[in-house]
């Protein structure tokens, strides 16, 4: 059974951090690249940041580039999202994504190419 389970959301205030992990089982992590998304009310789902399934190669959003950093530790199948210098527009719920196959393009960017998902954590930041 494949899980992905978030954790590490909660509430900050603006300029703060917070540090959220995914742990995943029931699949081969090491084989897949993995994702950060998130939602804010009334908002499309929007790609954060990617890394690639030997922890290489990252692509992020503009919105959070020097901000958020995603890290993964194959040896745990958990992937990690540090984020710094907070803003309330950074408020939303957060979810990790597993895609399968080891191929990095610009699809790691899409959403509906995500095999797998997490249920989510709400980030809430206070301005």
């Amino acid at each position: 059974q494949v899980q992905l389970v978030e954790s590490g959301g909660g509430l900050v205030q603006a300029g703060g951090s917070l540090r959220l992990s995914c742990a995943t089982s029931g699949f081969t992590f090491s084989s897949y690249n993995m994702g950060w998304f998130r939602q804010a009310p009334g908002k499309e789902r929007e790609f954060v940041t990617t890394i690639s399934w030997g922890g290489i190669r990252t692509t992020t959003a503009d919105s959070v580039k020097g901000r958020f950093t995603m890290s993964r530790d194959n040896a745990k199948n958990t992937v990690y999202l540090q984020m710094n210098s907070l803003k309330p527009e950074d408020t939303a719920v957060y979810y990790c994504a597993a895609r399968r196959g080891r191929v990095w393009d610009e699809r790691n960017s899409r959403w509906n190419e995500y095999d797998y998902w997490g249920q989510g954590t709400q980030v809430t930041v206070s301005s």
